[in-house]
């Protein structure tokens, strides 16, 4: 048996008819706020689409707040007006996906609070953690490796070290998505990967000394590249 295998964009456009199939059943009262929506079985053979392509549009409407799952009970239509949940579905539909410029300032705006808050918040246990991504971080650049992954886990831990969950879910929702591109759009390059060093050192040492300002400071000598690319500044 051959299995067709789907780009993201096809995937999003399946999922999108899917919701909009669940705003339909909606819309003509086969489904009320508080009734349980059918199994992912059930969906799949109703709109003739994959049981993946039915849980991946049923954890973005849970996402929205539009579904309710309930544990050992199973997802449930959430209690709101039909004009309300036709206009959020509306929106939804109407998402894009980032492009990868998007991504990078999304991020770029991130990581120029959570360095402060990193700073002023972080505890012994982040610094292990941001340490121990640095020096690997180092080593893969020294070996002449690809080290973005380590680069990000770097960032990943000062985000944690914020101590803010939602900057720090952001900073997950994103990260993948940047590792994917990183290498598309050659924003890096091999000085850049051992300018990194010495720039990751300086940002540890500002959070280590609970330094914000000079931690920020630092942050932005990173950034100054993508703030290129982003923004075309060269200053």
């Amino acid at each position: 048996m051959k299995i067709e295998i789907l780009t993201r964009s096809e995937n999003q456009e399946i999922q999108n008819e899917i919701i909009s199939k669940i705003r339909d059943l909606m819309n003509y009262k086969n489904l009320e706020p508080g009734d349980k929506l059918p199994s992912e079985r059930m969906l799949s053979e109703k709109f003739e689409v994959s049981r993946s392509n039915v849980r991946e549009a049923i954890h973005k409407l849970e996402f929205y707040g539009l579904l309710v799952s309930k544990p050992q009970s199973g997802t449930f239509v959430a209690d709101i007006g039909q004009v309300a949940m036709n206009g959020m579905i509306e929106d939804i539909l109407r998402l894009e996906e980032p492009d990868f410029k998007s991504l990078v300032e999304t991020r770029i705006l991130l990581e120029l609070k959570t360095v402060r808050l990193a700073a002023m918040r972080r505890t012994d246990e982040d610094l292990k953690q941001m340490e121990e991504a640095l020096n690997a971080y180092t080593e893969k650049v020294l070996n002449n490796q690809d080290a973005v992954q380590e680069d990000l886990l770097f960032h990943l831990a000062i985000a944690k070290a914020s101590g803010n969950s939602t900057m720090n879910t952001f900073m997950l929702i994103i990260t993948p998505e940047i590792i994917t591109n990183f290498e598309k759009y050659h924003v890096c390059d091999k000085n850049m990967a051992f300018r990194g060093i010495e720039e990751h050192k300086d940002i540890f040492h500002a959070i280590k000394e609970q330094d914000p300002q000079l931690a920020k400071a630092k942050m932005k000598v990173h950034f100054k590249t993508l703030y290129q690319y982003c923004y075309n500044l060269t200053d």
